[in-house]
């Protein structure tokens, strides 16, 4: 269930492409996604290349890229370590969406978690959304980039 404008037009699926726009993924964009894994929301996924028109790049892509889309679960490792990581070939401008398991699925990460690490690895919280049924993301922007609006 989705608290997500829009959601109750039509199937599920039919609302999934206008989270990633309200997400600020636009045509045209290069986006990179990290720690893929069989459980996540694939049609998401699929949002989000038919929105792109392009396919997301993986972490060998030498590309400076927009966006990175990184899911993380409880587990996967230092949470730091994974953005500094995302931060790397992002562009100046650009700005991640960590994706996280919902409260009660496996792999949650406890907000205080991403509120900790966040600064730690440069980077502000600018907002949240519901991505599918089992992930909620939350949009982090290099505090470098938000400091360059004189």
């Amino acid at each position: 269930m989705s608290t997500t404008p829009g959601d109750e037009a039509g199937g599920a699926g039919e609302a999934v492409p206008g989270i990633a726009e309200r997400m600020g993924i636009m045509a045209g964009m290069v986006v990179q996604e990290l720690g893929w894994d069989s459980e996540v929301d694939t049609e998401f996924r699929d949002a989000v290349e038919a929105l792109l028109g392009d396919d997301l790049v993986d972490e060998d892509t030498d590309e400076i890229v927009d966006a990175v889309i990184l899911w993380y679960r409880e587990g996967d490792g230092d949470l730091v370590d994974a953005l500094v990581d995302a931060i790397s070939p992002l562009a100046d401008n650009g700005f991640i969406w960590l994706l996280t398991p919902k409260r009660g699925r496996p792999g949650y990460v406890e907000p205080s978690d991403i509120a900790e690490a966040a600064p730690t690895a440069g980077l502000s919280q600018t907002s949240m959304a519901t991505v599918g049924a089992d992930w909620a993301g939350t949009r982090l922007a290099s505090r470098k980039s938000r400091g360059d609006r004189k």
